[in-house]
């Protein structure tokens, strides 16, 4: 057997005990119950560290030996492009790996897994201190991982490459700052502006049963394959995938609150979307898996906000959802209701933030993580670094930790350098979308009638199928025409709401 295939067969087979671990954490984050978490830990903990050893074992290690220098990754033999790349990436992710004592990797997982369950029970009880010695552990391993891996520019570089390879907090700052330079006084514009929008359409009871049927009607018409797929309730929304024809997403109800579980609902499906359109013909290798975190981030915030928070998407919902919700909504008119929806006003929660004031907490919580990994700021103290913050930021304090410091549940996985994504997504979506509309002319008129799918196959053509066969900077120049900017998004933000607000 030639060592290209050698390598597939091992991965998949890697990839398959992967793919067991995230059922049990899509287990643990729905059904599990309670009593089951310091097993279930000890189970994760075993798997993950059975398939860190064989992916830096020699079933791995001596086909792409024969194809590539371990250590500097040089390729050793002549190839076409495509081998090529998808060497160059597995050496990537095996480099990684290798400099990743097995012991840590299994000690990192039990950990995380244990803190997942006390953080929700934390925010629960809105009592930081039940979680504070859970996150001080997990931040200890990313200490250790960071001396592993090597210090790459900054100690959080090294944890930001994980997620988005290739970006910097350089990169970063840059992007940031000219939003962020843009953004501040659009909010302040707007809430000087003294416009009231009819925001209590949204904020009364709603069936709980019919919202949730109403998200599935949504996703089943953006063409998520509910045969290759189920949506469950979780604290923390979230998507998750084992295969491209089972991924999986969770979402949850407000029955005070329309667009909790519609917004949640279309953003994960976004995340599933993405998942099913990969390669299945290569499977377990990086050209089945998403090009990073930024760009799957990309495809949930295009089909929340630029598909879901659109005038053309309205048009064809809003009618449905008077039907369903009649005492809710039979004098509402359209106009009002699209206003509504697109309301920006600081809000305490990231999830539930508009379009604008989002990109503000993905800011708060970047500056947060750099100052806990560069500069070991003590976890006692960030309650009130947060609280600082979020009233630098967004004007607003929050009345407690479960609004604040409690409210993501992602340092309880342990995901330092994921934030910075979310805002990357955003950048980047819109570049995609300016695209797709190029050469989707129709577009508007498409999702106006309810048919998405021209946008759901260019996006499978133009970005699923892709897998890792791109860089995302790669991919935005060539879709572009030159380096990432910030300037796409202000322009669209400026244009939309500047038919609501004065900005």
């Amino acid at each position: 057997m030639n060592p290209v295939e050698a390598l597939k067969n091992e991965l998949r087979e890697i990839t398959d005990l992967k793919g067991a671990v995230a059922l049990m954490h899509w287990d643990m984050e729905t059904y599990m119950p309670p009593g089951g978490a310091k097993a279930r830990a000890r189970q994760v903990a075993m798997l993950e560290a059975l398939a860190h050893e064989r992916f830096i074992g020699e079933g791995v290690s001596k086909p792409l030996g024969e194809l590539v220098d371990l250590d500097s990754g040089e390729l050793l033999n002549g190839a076409d492009d495509e081998t090529s790349r998808l060497v160059k990436e597995i050496w990537k992710d095996y480099h990684r790996a290798a400099a990743l004592p097995t012991e840590f990797v299994e000690k990192m997982s039990q950990t995380t897994s244990l803190a997942q369950p006390v953080w929700v029970e934390a925010r629960k009880k809105n009592d930081f201190n039940m979680f504070a010695p859970h996150l001080e552990k997990i931040i200890s391993l990313k200490y250790k991982e960071i001396e592993y891996l090597g210090i790459k520019g900054t100690p959080y570089d090294t944890l930001l490459d994980e997620y988005e390879p290739g970006v910097t907090t350089a990169d970063i700052d840059v992007l940031f700052g000219a939003l962020k330079k843009e953004l501040v006084p659009m909010v302040k514009a707007i809430s000087d502006s003294g416009i009231e929008t009819k925001q209590e359409i949204l904020l009364q009871y709603y069936d709980p049963r019919k919202q949730w049927e109403f998200s599935e009607l949504i996703l089943k018409e953006m063409h998520y394959d509910f045969n290759c797929g189920r949506q469950d309730k979780a604290a923390h929304p979230f998507s998750t995938s084992f295969h491209p024809t089972d991924a999986r997403i969770t979402t949850r109800v407000n029955d005070n609150n329309l667009m909790y579980c519609l917004s949640s609902s279309i953003h994960e499906g976004g995340h599933a979307l993405y998942e099913q359109g990969l390669d299945q013909e290569w499977y377990g290798t990086p050209f089945c898996e998403a090009i990073s975190y930024g760009i799957h981030e990309s495809q949930s915030r295009l089909w929340e906000n630029l598909v879901g928070l659109s005038k053309p998407f309205w048009e064809y919902y809003f009618p449905k959802l008077q039907k369903v919700f009649p005492e809710n909504l039979s004098d509402v008119s359209l106009d009002d209701f699209y206003i509504a929806v697109n309301t920006v006003k600081p809000d305490l929660i990231r999830t539930e933030a508009d379009e604008i004031t989002y990109n503000l907490h993905i800011m708060l919580r970047y500056e947060i993580e750099q100052m806990i990994i560069n500069d070991s700021v003590e976890v006692s103290a960030l309650p009130e670094i947060w609280n600082n913050k979020m009233e630098e930021y967004l004007g607003i304090t929050p009345p407690s930790d479960a609004d604040g410091v409690l409210q993501d549940v992602h340092w309880s996985h342990g995901s330092f350098g994921y934030f910075p994504t979310y805002a990357l997504g955003n950048l980047y979506n819109i570049i995609m979308f300016n695209k797709a509309k190029e050469e989707l002319p129709n577009m508007a008129k498409d999702c106006r009638e309810g048919n998405f799918l021209p946008l759901r196959n260019w996006l499978k053509d133009n970005i699923h199928i892709v897998g890792r066969r791109q860089t995302a900077k790669e991919m935005i120049k060539y879709m572009y025409g030159q380096d990432l900017s910030s300037q796409p998004f202000i322009d669209y933000l400026k244009k939309k709401y500047s038919e609501i607000y004065p900005i």
